[in-house]
């Protein structure tokens, strides 16, 4: 059973405040009702976007027509499953892989998320074709990481697999009537999961988006969804839900000034941190407001951090390894969150809690949970450079203050070399009230990048005590990308970008080879496009250019910076 454990600190009158609110707007029985009113007095995408709240029931209908694609896929041979999608679609079962494992006999399941070229050609690498399965996960059909992924992985199959139909060793999932939908009919995907089109993409973990993958895996989901289920009777039948309980917190952090929300994860629950951030950043990230996740940090003392902190303590009954130094902060006055998984199949009923959190922190916050209005801006420039580059052959030029002919920087003092310019940009920006750090690293996702970025991000917050979060590009645009240009304008905003070694073009159409862009030009009209929709929004940017030598560049403006502070 999970259980969720509140130390209020500073937030405890600020919470009994919005708890007594919430039973007096019967905040879960509206929820129950689908009650669009609760976040708007239009019911503008929030009633069609509910259906999460059945999930556990409706779900469990699928299993049998998902058991019997996976015992045909088991049967075939195939021991690998390479799942590509964005945001909604990769995060629930990057979390599923990582927390369980494959079972014998059933496959192992990666995810591929970037689209940096050096990123997607070791994925195909490490693939053998004859026993490999690919997962297309879009709920809207038309991502274009997403497509740009199945082009080039079905193009491989068709040129390099073994014999038979390549469609073979393709399964979509998606909602119906979508462009995948007929895509992959007309290309014989092996099977076309159509989900149900009521649940938003950051709410469908319990949905055939996270259990089909899961399940692949050899993963029991009906002990998830039974657990889920618990969850959805608390909700229904108590007003101590776990649920409930948290969102009158994250809310209460919100509006009294404490809206980073700090995500401390046992070890085996790492990547829960990722989901979490992306449903509760996407979700209350507009109009001015915003809770920031802040995911990864290393855990610190309670001198390392300002008094805009809410910490999360997500972790295993029987896990105590961070006791101490969650106790110290929580006496120090932080306020501190903790929810406990008794087993990995509580994962079902943590997902439901945090889901319902969200939506009840949105009804308090008065703003809909469901929508994602700033999230189009990036694709929308990138599309235009993307085109631009068809049409004249190469992307607009942007014009660096600094240049020594490998690093580069775009903004701050000219000629001012990358650490400096750096410092002296985030020294500049006083006026912003509770500021914070966004790390936006448009790199390869490789073990050292990692590694660089968390002694990055460690000491960004010793150096200035702000919150600081690292995401790479283009992931983060589907999940944390909506806060960052939809909240009140606190953050600063660090874009890192580099060289890559492989040129992998993204084949027209799939199975032909013939190619007019790679993934190399389209991950950099990302990076551009969200660097201009940032500055429209009124947003500090820093772009600094890596070079060739990616690690080789971390290091030395990681030394430098440490010189320099």
């Amino acid at each position: 059973m999970l259980r969720l454990k509140t130390k209020f600190g500073a937030l405890k009158s600020a919470a009994e405040t919005t708890a007594a609110w919430c039973c007096e707007e019967r905040i879960a029985e509206r929820i129950w009702k689908r009650d669009f009113t609760l976040w708007k007095a239009q019911d503008t995408e929030i009633a069609n976007r509910l259906g999460w709240l059945e999930s556990p029931d409706t779900t469990g209908s699928s299993l049998p027509e998902v058991d019997e694609m996976v015992s045909a896929v088991r049967r075939d041979g195939y021991d690998r499953v390479l799942l590509v999608g964005m945001g909604g679609s990769s995060l629930a079962p990057e979390l599923f892989a990582s927390t369980f494992r494959a079972s014998p006999g059933f496959c192992r399941l990666d995810v591929l998320d970037s689209t940096h070229p050096d990123a997607i050609k070791r994925k195909l690498d490490e693939l053998d074709l004859a026993t490999s399965l690919i997962v297309v996960s879009t709920k809207s059909g038309s991502t274009v990481e997403t497509l740009s992924f199945l082009k080039f992985f079905f193009t491989q199959f068709s040129e390099h697999g073994t014999a038979g139909p390549p469609g073979e060793h393709f399964v979509a999932i998606t909602d119906p009537g979508s462009d995948l939908q007929q895509l992959a009919s007309s290309l014989g995907f092996r099977h076309t999961f159509l989900n149900d089109p009521g649940i938003g993409g950051r709410y469908s973990a319990l949905s055939l988006f996270g259990l089909v993958p899961a399940r692949l895996l050899g993963v029991d989901v009906e002990k998830i969804l039974a657990s889920s289920r618990v969850a959805v009777s608390s909700f229904r039948d108590s007003t101590e839900d776990p649920g409930l309980q948290l969102g009158v917190l994250l809310s209460a952090g919100s509006m009294q000034g404490r809206d980073k929300l700090t995500l401390v994860a046992s070890p085996s629950l790492s990547s829960f941190g990722a989901w979490v951030e992306q449903l509760i950043a996407e979700s209350t990230g507009k109009e001015g407001k915003g809770i920031l996740p802040v995911n990864g940090e290393q855990l610190g003392s309670p001198q390392d951090y300002s008094d805009d902190r809410l910490f999360l303590h997500l972790r295993f009954r029987g896990e105590n390894e961070k006791d101490e130094q969650i106790n110290a902060l929580a006496l120090a006055g932080h306020p501190v969150v903790e929810l406990e998984l008794e087993n990995l199949y509580d994962l079902g009923a943590a997902f439901f809690t945090c889901e319902i959190a969200t939506a009840v922190a949105g009804a308090r916050l008065q703003i809909n949970p469901f929508d994602q209005p700033d999230v189009e801006a990036a694709k929308q420039i990138a599309r235009e450079m993307v085109a631009t580059y068809l049409e004249a052959g190469e992307l607009p030029q942007m014009e660096p203050t600094f240049d020594d002919g490998g690093q580069q920087v775009f903004g701050g003092t000219p000629g001012t070399e990358p650490a400096a310019a750096l410092v002296d940009f985030l020294q500049k920006r006083t006026e912003i009230i509770a500021p914070y750090i966004s790390v936006h690293a448009y790199l390869d996702p490789s073990a050292q990048t990692a590694r660089q970025l968390e002694e990055l991000q460690l000491h960004l917050r010793a150096s200035t005590r702000m919150a600081v979060t690292t995401g790479y590009g283009p992931r983060f645009l589907h999940s944390t990308g909506q806060l960052h240009k939809g909240d009140g304008g606190n953050g600063l905003f660090l874009q890192l970008t580099g060289d890559w070694s492989a040129r992998l073009g993204i084949p027209d159409e799939p199975g032909i080879s013939r190619s007019c862009i790679d993934f190399g030009t389209l991950i950099e009209a990302q990076s551009m496009g969200d660097r201009q929709a940032l500055l429209d929004a009124g947003r500090s940017v820093i772009r600094i250019h890596l070079g060739e030598n990616v690690p080789h560049a971390l290091r030395e403006l990681l030394a430098s910076l440490r010189r320099i502070t």
